[in-house]
């Protein structure tokens, strides 16, 4: 059985797709610096879901996967502190996925709303492939692999959260049956202790009985929180409370992160399709030239008229990277009409320039010597493996596939 605790198991992926920006930065990658030091993260670059953007993804992927990894060792992404590899030098989650699509229903993946966001796009005559269909089961096979109780998204990818929970509670229903199940579970239950066990016993009987979800929901807290309990007999427990056996796939939870809104140059968001973005590592240059053709308040025509900047996308980044005492000076000034946007976006531009200076520094390193990225890469890639093939040993002995 795993001796892994999926709550302290971290997973999270971005797609290939084009060059890194400040969107993405303070949106996951400042995140993921943090986690890195509190959980045991694994990042990875996700190329198979890169590919359902169209063939004409390839022509520039490996170049994209390269810079994608350089970007995240630049900001601080610590191989040392978080497992880092490729999606496709994986192919235990392409088993997974497969494996896993022999139990998910059809109807699961035709609600999802990434698939029904994806036929509204596909232009006439063009067909939706199985990529675009199994993508949130492929995603649940990213998560699953590594028995991850935690994935941080953002609110529009927590469906797919709850779709690879589903995944994950069919496939045990299905295939966490043990031999003696339940009397190894009564025999966790009394290892609780006499008072914690008939708190358990009641709670349980009255998700059982009476179907009170509260009352799961404690009964799971209460297991997770006994330390003296091995992981195996935590997994039965939390099993026996469902009735249906052993969890050999953990539920990952939605871990909701905060992000900030990143406006692009149209005043947008920032996104690498609308071509409005500022790239992560760009030039001080191209910065200060992206910057000053920023769409400011549409209503102030004149230097001297007054303006809004709640109406101004170079207020977002006043709020990201100017001071309190800066950001009043700006209100102050804008609203009077006592300076010109040129100025407003000059604060900007510096603090934008001086925050990336360091970042393109540790990505020289890397550039200079390709031989350290591939390195770094492949232990990640070969650690990601080890504990992908000890879910997959697993999932193929429940499924009957374990031959002797």
């Amino acid at each position: 059985m795993s001796t892994v605790d999926p709550q302290r198991r971290v997973v999270s992926g971005m797609r290939p797709t084009g060059r890194l920006h400040l969107g993405h930065y303070h949106g996951v990658l400042k995140n993921w610096v943090r986690l890195q030091h509190q959980y045991e993260c694994f990042f990875f670059v996700a190329d198979w879901h890169a590919l359902t953007s169209g063939p004409q993804v390839s022509e520039q992927l490996a170049e994209h996967v390269r810079e994608m990894l350089i970007d995240w060792l630049a900001v601080g992404v610590n191989p040392g502190s978080a497992t880092l590899f490729v999606q496709s030098k994986v192919p235990e989650q392409a088993e997974l996925h497969m494996l896993l699509s022999m139990v998910t229903p059809m109807g699961w993946l035709e609600r999802a709303p990434s698939f029904k966001d994806q036929l509204e796009h596909l232009h006439e005559g063009e067909s939706a492939s199985y990529g675009l269909l199994g993508y949130p089961l492929l995603q649940a096979a990213d998560i699953l692999t590594y028995r991850a109780g935690l994935v941080p998204v953002g609110a529009d990818q927590v469906a797919h959260i709850e779709m690879a929970r589903e995944v994950s509670r069919r496939f045990n229903h299905l295939y966490g049956r043990e031999v003696d199940f339940e009397e190894h579970a009564r025999l966790a239950v009394k290892k609780l202790g006499k008072k914690v066990a008939s708190l358990y016993s009641d709670l349980r009987s009255e998700y059982l009985s009476h179907g009170k979800s509260d009352s799961l929901l404690t009964a799971q807290a209460l297991v997770r929180e006994q330390n003296q309990l091995t992981l195996s007999d935590k997994d039965r427990l939390l099993g026996y409370l469902e009735g249906t056996g052993r969890s050999i796939l953990p539920e990952p939870h939605s871990m909701l992160t905060q992000s900030p809104r990143i406006p692009g140059l149209d005043g947008e968001k920032m996104s690498n399709s609308r071509d409005n973005y500022i790239p992560l590592r760009a030039e001080p240059d191209e910065v200060a030239q992206k910057i000053r053709t920023m769409r400011t308040d549409p209503s102030r025509v004149r230097l001297s008229d007054p303006g809004n900047p709640e109406h101004c996308p170079v207020w977002q980044f006043h709020l990201l990277y100017s001071s309190e005492s800066e950001q009043q000076r700006v209100l102050e000034r804008c609203r009077s009409g006592n300076w010109g946007c040129l100025e407003c976006k000059q604060l900007v531009i510096d603090a934008i320039v001086e925050e990336q200076q360091p970042i393109r520094e540790r990505a020289e390193q890397y550039i200079e010597r390709p031989d350290l990225l591939r390195s770094l890469i492949a232990e990640g890639t070969e650690k990601a493996r080890d504990e992908a093939r000890a879910t997959l040993e697993e999932v193929r002995e429940a499924m009957g596939l374990y031959y002797r």
